[in-house]
């Protein structure tokens, strides 16, 4: 017999070869019915391998990341099993599973495409195979039997990936007449695969490389229900026309260009004053935290990156090093700004009664993402961070902590992020080579996190394995208006850092102590952040944000004046405003206004420009009556004032 310990800390006995579909129906026959997967001791495994030792268990479900991961995996098998009876020989090189489904990157015989209209006749097929049912098996075998089962089929995919392997047992999964090299887990059989949908083709260089074979890959996403597809495919039209980059054109917020670079943004006025809004709105609730702004540099010695253990962990994924005239003298682009601020708090002798420190500053980092990988601004090779370190006592650490949940929570209420969770991220303890550190600081470290999340009520998920080489993290995961989730904001406690750049402080004994680093961004990144909030609020921001406030539209070119006026009152009262003076009916200029999002319309002809008034239109509302300028521009400041004196107090 063997334990079984679940998370509830209940223990049962089952006989030595139980599978997870065993314990789960051992539990309720329900649950047998929806469980998709089992970690085993923190692993995950397929719900049929067998357990032959005692083990803390989890059983996963399609609510579960772990669930849908599993199930997406196999379904990328699916896909490849039905494309290799479309078009035989096809060489298969990775079909991970991403956010919202999987793909594989796929080898076509020499003469065959694969275009959009041969997609329908793929899933028909996965879901032919899938009704039969057919039993996902878990194989293992020997490298060197590995490298000549897939020499023999001519996938010189397979075997690059095979040979780069560490010598030993290599995990085969068997479906039907597809056999592939994975390290799993799997669902029990193909059964559970319901709906399928096939959403795209694209190009994409073998492994991310631009110097290798273009592969095609294929983008795909499956249901245990056809109501969820159903329902998948509806919010993936209105995802569309929330598409941070269709919305960014319309508004004239961003653009990027061909001639600057892939994945560097470049901002237009209205983007600016947006980036610059929410800015502004940051620093003044840090002020009221006691933040200090610094500014740094965009590049640095390549020594300073190699201190902080920036080089060795990011160097394959940052730009690469820009010599100088001088001979030996090397400096990268920044990809972080965390070894700057460590230089910042090392200008002068630091007291315990100088801490906690707080240095705040909007930095531009960059690395070097693979240009298959850029996509808008929610992935690029320069973004700006709202970053910010605290450098504090071992005493204080708990208490800043929660201080930037504080500024978290203040963040998500101005902008209506009202469903998120907060994920603590800690290391792996079977990987301890990925961190750098004391064992008996992560410790500490991990701790500290955990109760601060619980002592302010956050709803929280646990992730091994989650946590940054210097230390653990809080990660924000917020739920967006079409249920998407994103990660938005991380906070990260290191005492790896203080220690590699000798970072001290003289304590009340007189001796010098290392402080403590509280890496924190709440925006996380602000070109992240906005393609975020773009598709969150499809581009209708609160009023104290968006960058034209109101639009003043003449009937006719004859009140373009009296509208010119309006605009000048309106801009010196503190309100973004201009004027749409094109010869073309009002009804169009109302149109086109709306579509972009403009949250007031002020029309005025003759009766307007007379008395002196405006007549009031609000986005989504319709007509709210005449005021005078004054009137309206009180108005307009009051909603503002509302709308952020319960965020500045």
């Amino acid at each position: 017999m063997i334990k079984i310990t679940l998370p509830d800390n209940s223990i049962r006995e089952f006989e030595a070869g139980a599978t997870g579909l065993d314990i789960a129906n051992a539990i309720s026959s329900r649950l047998a019915k929806d469980v998709l997967a089992i970690s085993v001791n923190g692993e995950v495994w397929d719900l049929n391998r067998p357990l032959i030792s005692d083990a803390s268990v989890k059983l996963y479900t399609w609510d579960d990341r772990e669930g849908k991961e599993t199930f997406w995996h196999s379904s990328a098998h699916l896909m490849a099993e039905a494309i290799e009876f479309f078009y035989p020989g096809t060489k298969f090189g990775i079909g991970p599973t991403v956010d919202t489904g999987f793909y594989y990157d796929i080898d076509l015989p020499e003469g065959k495409q694969l275009t959009e209209k041969d997609l329908a006749e793929i899933e028909k097929k996965m879901i032919e195979l899938a009704r039969a049912k057919t039993d996902i098996v878990r194989k293992e075998i020997s490298k060197a039997d590995a490298l000549a089962m897939f020499t023999s089929k001519n996938d010189e995919l397979k075997q690059e990936l095979i040979s780069e392997l560490e010598d030993g047992t290599i995990t085969l999964y068997q479906q039907g007449n597809f056999t592939d090299l994975c390290r799993g887990p799997h669902l029990p059989n193909t059964s559970y695969i319901k709906a399928v949908k096939l959403t795209s083709i694209a190009g994409a260089y073998w492994r991310g490389n631009e110097k290798n074979k273009m592969l095609t890959r294929v983008y795909g996403v499956t249901f245990p229900k056809q109501k969820m597809l159903d329902e998948y495919l509806v919010l993936l039209e209105e995802a569309k026309k929330r598409d941070h980059r269709k919305i960014g054109k319309e508004m004239e917020l961003f653009t990027f260009s061909q001639q600057v670079g892939q994945g560097l943004p470049l901002w237009l006025p209205k983007g600016t004053m947006l980036r610059m809004q929410l800015e502004d709105f940051l620093k003044k609730v840090q002020k009221k935290f006691g933040y200090e702004q610094v500014m740094t540099p965009h590049i640095g010695d390549v020594t300073l990156y190699k201190t902080s253990g920036h080089f060795q962990k990011y160097g394959a994924d940052s730009f690469q090093t820009i010599k100088t005239p001088a001979e030996g003298e090397e400096y990268m682009l920044k990809p972080m700004n965390c070894p700057h601020h460590c230089e910042l708090y090392k200008f002068k002798p630091r007291s315990y009664k100088d801490l906690p420190i707080r240095m705040a500053e909007f930095g531009t980092v960059y690395r070097y993402e693979q240009s298959g990988e850029l996509h808008g601004l929610t992935r690029v090779r320069g973004f700006t961070q709202d970053d910010a370190h605290i450098f504090c006592r071992p005493d204080q650490l708990k208490d800043e902590f929660k201080k930037v949940i504080d500024i978290i929570f203040i963040i998500f209420k101005a902008l209506n992020f009202e469903d998120y969770t907060a994920q603590i991220s800690l290391r792996d303890p079977n990987k301890p080579e990925k961190y750098i550190g004391s064992p008996e600081n992560w410790d500490k470290a991990e701790q500290a996190i955990i109760e601060a999340a619980a002592e302010k009520g956050l709803k929280t998920v646990t992730e091994l394995g989650e946590a940054a080489f210097y230390g653990p993290k809080l990660d924000f995961m917020i739920k967006d208006a079409l249920g998407r989730n994103w990660q938005l904001g991380t906070i990260q406690v290191d005492y790896n850092l203080p220690e590699r750049f000798e970072l001290e402080y003289i304590g009340a004994d007189d001796k010098r102590h290392r402080p403590i680093m509280i890496h924190r961004a709440p925006f996380g990144s602000m070109e992240r952040f906005v393609a975020v909030l773009i598709e969150h609020t499809a581009g209708k921001f609160p009023l104290w944000l968006t960058p034209e406030q109101v639009v003043v539209l003449p009937i006719s070119e004859k009140y373009n004046e009296y509208a010119e006026n309006v605009s000048n009152y309106l801009n010196n009262s503190d309100i973004r405003s201009l004027v749409d003076g094109r010869n073309e009916k009002i009804g169009r200029k109302i149109r086109d206004n709306e579509l972009k999002r403009i949250p007031y319309l002020l029309i005025v002809g003759e009766k307007e420009a007379e008395s002196g008034l405006v007549s009031v239109r609000k986005q989504g509302e319709g007509d709210k009556g005449s005021m005078t300028m004054e009137e309206f521009a009180a108005f307009l400041n009051n909603e503002v004032k509302d709308q952020l004196s319960a965020f500045y107090n």
